[in-house]
């Protein structure tokens, strides 16, 4: 009978950004900001909608079920990060990061349906108004299967058809929207399309950020030397775009600003 000594890893060794003391500690303390604008910011959007009775309407259901995935999708990733830049052991457990790929790739599926939705609710809202009551810091699913030993060529067209499903028919549906508002808006004569469009902004902000950066990632071209890329990339639907998405929709939107300013 022979015998076969067997290796079995247990951990992954995250690389992070920098080597330097001084780099992480800049970028801990950027990245920690960022994280708490971050928790401030969608927390915030979230009591305002839960207080105010006239924003519970769909349009902000909607926009507060974005601020809780965005919670869950910077707080999945960030608190791993900043321990990791300022400690000297960047390992990760296999079961931990095997439960933040997947809890990366739900949020992520999730927020394109999500913002596909939206889209839809704001079609619904100016071209049918009677059918709408107007009043790598982390583990990253495709940085990880580059670890694997055996031939990933099945996995990568998995991850890529699931990537495509993910990202490329909300994208479209949100554009078919947008095609059918813009198709009624310009039969407007009066000034009123300036007012419909400006309704949309902020989604469009957030839709054009969002898929933008997963676009890059998932369908983008892949190598083995573009993780830093990927790493670099993944920093706006991760960390930035939770942070900015909050403060597009508050500073566009005149009822959340006045809900904010009557309860101070």
């Amino acid at each position: 009978m022979n015998r076969r000594n067997l290796t079995i890893d247990t951990e992954l060794i995250l690389l992070g950004f920098s080597t330097v003391l001084s780099t992480n500690i800049f970028l801990f303390i950027l990245f920690f900001l960022i994280y708490i604008i971050s928790i401030f910011g969608n927390c915030f959007i979230l009591c305002v909608v839960f207080i105010n009775s006239r924003l519970h309407i769909p349009m902000y259901f909607f926009l507060s079920v974005l601020s809780f995935v965005d919670l869950c999708n910077s707080s999945s990733a960030v608190p791993k990060l900043l321990m990791d830049l300022l400690s000297g052991d960047h390992t990760i457990s296999l079961l931990i990061c095997s439960m933040q790929i997947h809890v990366l790739l739900l949020i992520g599926a999730t927020e394109c349906l999500l913002l596909a939705v939206m889209a839809y609710d704001r079609y619904l809202a100016i071209c049918r108004p009677l059918h709408y009551p107007v009043n790598h810091f982390m583990c990253e699913v495709l940085v990880v299967i580059k670890l694997a030993c055996s031939d990933t060529s099945d996995n990568r067209i998995v991850i890529f058809t699931m990537s495509f499903l993910s990202l490329f028919f909300p994208f479209i549906l949100i554009l078919v929207s947008y095609v059918c508002i813009i198709s009624s808006v310009l039969k407007i004569r009066t000034s009123g399309w300036s007012k419909a469009l400006s309704t949309c902004t902020s989604h469009i902000t957030v839709v054009a950020l969002y898929f933008g950066s997963g676009m890059v990632t998932y369908l983008g071209p892949s190598s083995d030397v573009s993780s830093n890329q990927e790493k670099y990339v993944s920093i706006f639907y991760v960390i930035l775009s939770p942070m900015l998405n909050p403060i597009i929709y508050s500073l566009n939107n005149r009822e959340v600003k006045k809900t904010f300013l009557a309860s101070t």
